[in-house]
């Protein structure tokens, strides 16, 4: 009973979050899992959800702005512009 209250509080904290917030979460979780996972270690699972997160945040913003595409040029730098019609 109490993971099922558990479970739904989270669920609820999350549905209030934005786009950033979410991808974050979600970025950051994934990245301390696979780092976890390859390096075996703690400092592993740490780094991997820094960039998880980071990465998370990035892709979440950018959907929260309609008519606005993620790109990324032949140098490797990423911006924001507006989508092809």
């Amino acid at each position: 009973m109490k993971k099922t209250i558990a479970l739904v509080l989270v669920a609820l904290a999350a549905a209030s979050c934005t786009q950033t917030e979410k991808g974050a979460g979600i970025g950051a979780v994934s990245g301390a899992i696979i780092g976890g996972a390859i390096t075996g270690d703690v400092r592993g699972a740490a780094v991997g959800a820094a960039i998880g997160g980071v990465s998370g945040a990035v892709i979440g913003n950018v959907t929260e702005q309609p008519g606005q595409c993620y790109y990324r040029d032949r140098y490797g730098r990423r911006y924001i512009d507006d989508c092809p019609r």
